[in-house]
C-alpha cells in the first residue's frame, strides 16, 4: 500500500475522538465490555477438585506457569476458561501451515475473495474445536484427574465439555472483539490475561526483594532495568519502517495535466508483528500438553513410547534451559518469515505499482521490481526476526543469571505481546481517529 504524509493526531484530539464520536466511543464500549465478560468467566470454578493441592503443584511446574500466564490464571483457578484462547491460535498455526501446504486452501486465500477467507475461518473453528478437545482431555486427564475428589469417567466428561466450551466461548468473544470493537480479539485477549497476571508477579518481586539481602535487591533491579530496556527494543523492532520511495508518471485526465508524485512505500522492519512470538510460544507448549494427555501408567507399546519421546522432549525444551532458548530462536526465526511470505507478496505489489502507472526510482517495472523488493523484504525480516530473537531471550538468560523466580513464565515473551498490542490497537485507533477528521471535513 503506498501512503503519502499526513499528520499524525495528537494525544488530545485521540482522547477527544473516543469520548465524542459515537463510532468510536461504542467500538471502545463493546471491547471493554467483552473483556470484562471473558475476565469474569476465568474466576467460573470447575467443580469437584482439590484447589489447594492442585495449587501447590501448579507452582513448581515452569511450564504450566507460563499456560497459567497466557490464560490470565484460569489454569491456577481452575476456571471453565482455563483453555482461553489457546486452542484457537494453536489452530490458526496448523491452518496457516495447511494454507502454505495444501494448493486448495492458498487458492481460497488469495483468489477467492471474501468468500473464500470466509471459508478459512470456519476451517479454522472446526480445528479449534478438535484442538480444544484434545487440550481440554489432556488437561483433565493428566493435570486435573488426580486432585479430583471422585476421579472417574462422568468426572473426565463433564471437565472436558466445560473447558472445551469455556474456549469455544472465548473464540468467539474474540471474533467480536475483532469485527465490532478494537484491535485484534485474539491478541488482545492474550494481552489482557498476561496484565491480569502483571500485578501478582510484581508483589511476589517485591517480597522476594524484601525478604533477602542487598544482594537479592541488586538482583532484582537488574532484572528490572533489563526489562526497561527491552521495552525500549521492542518499540524500535514494532515502529521500525523501510521506506522505498515511489515516483508516480505524469498523467492526464481530461483537460488535466497531473504532475509526477512522490509517495513512499513502508516495509515493516517486523511484518508479523506479535504473532510469531505467540506461535513459537504456542509451538513450545504443545510436546507437554501431548505428554499430560498420554498416561504412562495406563500406556503400553507405541503409547509408551511416544509417551517418553514427548516427555524427553518437554523436559529438554523447559523455559530458562538453553536448548529451550535456541529452539525459541528458531521458531520466532521461522514464523518470522512465513508470517511476513503470508502478508507481503512481492509479485502482487511489483503488479500494483505497474497498474498505477508507479515505480520505484532506478528499478524497471515487472519482474525486477518483484525481485528487488522481495530483497528487501528478506533482509528487513531477517534483522527484525534476530533482533526479536535477542530481545526474546535475554531477560529469560538474566532471570536464570539473577536466581530471580518469581518471574517465571513472565519472560520476554509476555513483555513482547504486551508492548506488541498495544502499539498495534494505539494504531487502530489513531485509524479510526483518522476516518472521523475525513468525515467531519465531508460533512462540512
Amino acid at each position: 500500500m503506498v501512503v503519502s504524509r499526513e499528520k499524525t493526531p495528537t494525544a488530545q484530539e485521540t482522547f477527544m475522538q473516543m469520548a465524542q464520536a459515537a463510532g468510536l466511543r461504542g467500538r471502545l464500549l463493546v471491547t471493554v465490555g467483552l473483556i470484562i465478560l471473558v475476565r469474569f468467566g476465568v474466576f467460573i470454578p470447575v467443580p469437584g477438585i482439590d484447589r489447594t493441592r492442585f495449587a501447590e503443584q501448579l507452582q513448581n511446574s515452569p511450564i504450566t506457569g507460563l499456560l497459567d500466564i497466557f490464560t490470565g490464571g484460569g489454569l491456577s483457578a481452575l476456571g471453565i476458561f482455563a483453555l482461553g484462547i489457546l486452542p484457537y491460535i494453536n489452530a490458526s498455526i496448523i491452518m496457516q501451515l495447511l494454507t502454505a501446504a495444501i494448493p486448495a486452501l492458498e487458492n481460497l486465500q488469495k483468489n477467492e475473495g471474501e468468500a473464500g477467507r470466509r471459508k478459512i475461518s470456519q476451517i479454522t473453528r472446526y480445528v479449534a474445536l478438535g484442538w480444544a478437545i484434545i487440550q481440554s482431555t489432556a488437561i483433565t486427564v493428566g493435570l486435573l484427574r488426580p486432585f479430583a475428589v471422585n476421579p472417574g469417567l462422568w468426572f473426565v466428561i463433564e471437565t472436558v465439555l466445560a473447558l472445551t466450551a469455556g474456549s469455544m466461548f472465548v473464540m468467539w468473544i474474540s471474533e467480536l472483539i475483532t469485527e465490532r470493537g478494537i484491535g485484534n480479539g485474539a491478541s488482545l485477549l492474550i494481552f489482557v490475561n498476561i496484565a491480569a497476571v502483571l500485578p501478582r508477579t510484581l508483589g511476589q518481586t517485591i517480597e522476594f526483594a524484601q525478604q533477602g539481602g542487598r544482594e537479592t535487591v541488586a538482583q532484582v533491579v537488574i532484572l528490572l532495568l533489563v526489562f526497561l530496556v527491552m521495552i525500549v527494543g521492542i518499540v524500535f523492532v514494532q515502529e521500525g519502517t523501510r521506506r522505498i520511495p515511489i515516483i508516480s508518471a505524469r498523467r492526464q485526465v481530461g483537460r488535466r495535466l497531473y504532475r509526477e508524485r512522490t509517495a513512499y512505500l513502508p516495509l515493516r522492519l517486523n511484518q508479523g508483528g506479535v504473532m510469531p512470538i505467540i506461535f513459537a510460544s504456542a509451538v513450545l507448549i504443545i510436546p507437554s500438553s501431548l505428554a499430560r494427555f498420554i498416561s504412562p501408567e495406563e500406556s503400553t507399546g507405541f503409547l509408551a513410547g511416544v509417551n517418553r519421546v514427548l516427555v524427553g522432549v518437554a523436559n529438554a525444551l523447559r523455559p530458562g534451559d538453553w536448548p529451550y532458548l535456541v529452539t525459541y530462536l528458531l521458531l520466532i526465526l521461522f514464523f518470522s518469515y512465513f508470517y511476513a511470505s503470508l502478508i507481503v507478496n512481492p509479485v502482487d505489489m511489483s503488479q500494483n505499482l505497474k497498474k498505477m502507472g508507479s515505480s520505484i526510482p532506478g528499478i524497471r517495472p515487472g519482474k525486477a521490481t518483484s525481485e528487488y523488493l522481495e530483497g528487501v523484504l528478506n533482509r528487513l525480516t531477517f534483522l527484525g526476526a534476530i533482533f526479536l530473537g535477542i530481545v526474546a531471550t535475554v531477560p529469560t538468560a538474566v532471570e536464570s543469571a539473577t536466581n530471580v523466580a518469581t518471574f517465571r513464565g513472565f519472560g520476554a515473551t509476555s513483555l513482547l505481546i504486551l508492548v506488541g498490542v498495544a502499539i498495534d490497537t494505539a494504531k487502530q485507533i489513531q485509524t479510526y481517529v483518522i476516518s472521523q477528521r475525513y468525515e467531519g471535513m465531508v460533512k462540512q
